[in-house]
């Protein structure tokens, strides 16, 4: 794979998101739905100021592209934006429900399997090519997450739904190549925040008093949400959503390595055996493969 500004946007997206913990440990006090909560609705006041204050000639030139196309174009993309909303807000809501009632085991395994699935339903719904080192990798892949979910179907059960609406959340990010890429992500925060406002007066916890938490909800919805979001995006414009997707495993990576160095978690022989076949599959994945020579000897 040639390292090229869509890789390296990609590859940025899931390093940032990899340090996520350091700013979430922080909040440990706080609940969780409380934590997303103001974290879209941040990200959704952010968003609208920087597109109506700065970026006011993007969104003409956008509707002036909606307005030219046909009926059944407009559908299609309303219908993309309208259900990459819905697999955000069913993706992080999901995932939070899964660390409070079920584990955090689940949660964290979620994106693990989350690059097998992007791959395969590239492969299947977008036609994307793989090699055979790639599959080597993808089988490599299935042999670290089956090791670590053995014995525990129910988390196992949670990571696939997590993981599941993940990728098929790539997978359509494909589909965008009309549209700016910031108002897109804009479009679907706010639908994020739609879904999730009437939720908020039952689960949302009593007003938060402390600076300290706008303060890192502020730094989680900048750095933890809008950009790494955007640069997913802007990678999936070159990239294919099986390459962005194996990626992803950089994210609990670092995820392992910072729990190990930085929280002194205790880690097993099997879990390390596990990352270290990960490691192996994503170096295997990104493999340039020589082309075939056809000239007879």
């Amino acid at each position: 794979m040639r390292f090229n500004r869509y890789y390296a946007s990609a590859l940025t997206a899931f390093i940032i998101w990899g340090f996520f913990s350091l700013v979430l440990k922080p909040l440990h006090d706080y609940p969780s739905m409380d934590i997303l909560f103001y974290r879209i609705f941040y990200s959704v006041a952010l968003l609208l100021g920087i597109n109506l204050i700065f970026r006011r000639e993007v969104l003409k030139k956008d509707w002036q592209i909606w307005k030219a196309m046909g009926g059944r174009q407009k559908k299609t993309l309303a219908f993309m934006t309208v259900a990459g909303g819905m697999l955000l807000t069913a993706n992080w809501f999901i995932f939070i429900y899964a660390i409070n009632h079920v584990s955090l085991k689940s949660a964290s395994f979620a994106y693990l399997i989350c690059p097998i699935l992007t791959t395969i339903l590239a492969f299947f719904i977008l036609k994307e090519k793989l090699n055979n080192m790639q599959w080597a990798a993808i089988g490599l892949s299935v042999i670290s997450c089956a090791l670590l979910s053995y014995g525990s179907l129910k988390d196992l059960l949670y990571s696939l739904v997590i993981a599941l609406t993940f990728a098929l959340y790539l997978i359509i990010q494909r589909k965008y190549n009309h549209f700016d890429r910031l108002v897109v992500l804009s479009l679907q925060i706010m639908i994020t925040a739609i879904l999730l406002l009437p939720l908020f007066p039952k689960y949302g916890g009593p007003l938060p008093t402390e600076f300290l938490f706008y303060l890192l909800i502020g730094i989680i919805a900048v750095f933890f949400t809008i950009i790494p979001l955007f640069l997913n995006l802007y990678a999936l414009k070159g990239m294919d959503s099986s390459r962005v997707g194996i990626l992803m495993y950089i994210n609990p990576m670092i995820n392992f390595l910072l729990a190990f160095f930085y929280f002194k978690e205790e880690v097993n022989l099997m879990q390390g055996l596990s990352y270290g076949l990960i490691l192996v599959s994503v170096v295997i994945f990104n493999l340039k493969v020589p082309a075939r020579s056809t000239t007879n000897p």
